[in-house]
């Protein structure tokens, strides 16, 4: 028996050697250096809206709005309503980085919750949760958001519900598979060995070695989610007005796209830009932790 409790009791430490170098390997990936600049410049943006010297992103300079095109004290102009564009788009910043993350987070909870229970008890357990998730993931995920935030309309939390419940079965088809192989490892035997509870083995043992691919399945779900809340705003279920919202301010554009160029441009390039980062990012990771 002194084997396997030897492995149980090395294999924490053994983690925290694994977890520094995985984290160190990202910089050795231009991939993921690429998409965490991308990410990490949006989210400096974010942070700093409130202090930077920028015009209301809410009410209107019906100064600017004879002169919509690019100037001293509106970088990128303004909208058909006078108010700054570059002010509501990296508030719009905040939104989207509140929102999305949010989303994918609360998603991946329910979704590594459902995986686990599924994977590591496999019978009725696994049955009920995996017919139960055919039946979710049977929808296209734009048409499932789309009639669960027009039943339930629009706000953070809808979107956050809307989120969980067209993610979490995807994540816990992933969870339920990694946990699957994981169960049968000798440091799990070990741990039943020592009598651990059933909540210790799966949060303990077996969450810990799942992390890689989730965290790399998260970066990819931030970026989806991004792209679904700017469609949701371009047809009107995003966030409610004065909020800025960046599939909103795309919408506005298309009928002065002629006139004002950069006020559908601006925006559609944040989405683009923040979405390649989150997915180079993803691809990085993928690369530098593949075994």
């Amino acid at each position: 028996m002194s084997l396997p409790n030897t492995i149980a009791e090395t294999e924490p430490a053994r983690q925290k050697r694994k977890d520094r170098s995985k984290w160190s390997l990202i910089f050795t990936s231009p991939t993921a250096v690429v998409g965490l600049l991308l990410v990490s410049f949006w989210v400096i943006a974010a942070v700093l809206a409130p202090i930077l010297p920028l015009q209301s992103p809410i009410t209107s300079d019906f100064m600017a709005m004879a002169n919509p095109n690019p100037s001293a004290a509106h970088w990128l102009g303004t909208d058909i309503l006078g108010r700054d564009i570059l002010a509501r788009l990296i508030f719009g910043a905040r939104t989207v980085l509140m929102v999305a993350p949010l989303s994918v987070g609360v998603a991946m909870v329910v979704g590594i919750m459902l995986g686990m229970l599924a994977g590591y008890y496999g019978g009725w357990i696994d049955t009920l949760i995996s017919r139960a998730s055919d039946i979710i993931l049977a929808f296209p995920v734009l048409v499932l958001y789309v009639i669960l935030i027009a039943n339930i309309g629009p706000s953070v939390v809808n979107i956050v519900i809307a989120t969980t419940i067209a993610s979490a079965p995807g994540i816990g088809r992933i969870t339920r598979g990694l946990v699957l192989g994981l169960k049968e490892q000798e440091y799990v035997a070990a741990a039943k060995l020592r009598a651990e509870s059933t909540l210790y083995i799966m949060l303990v043992e077996i969450l810990p070695n799942c992390r890689s691919m989730l965290i790399v399945d998260a970066c990819l779900r931030i970026g989806y989610t991004i792209i679904t809340i700017g469609i949701l705003g371009f047809l009107g279920l995003g966030l409610p007005p004065p909020n800025p919202d960046w599939g909103g301010m795309v919408k506005e554009a298309t009928t002065v796209l002629n006139v004002w160029p950069l006020m559908s441009l601006a925006p559609s390039a944040a989405i683009v830009s923040l979405v390649l980062g989150f997915n180079l990012l993803a691809d990085g990771l993928r690369e530098a932790w593949k075994p």
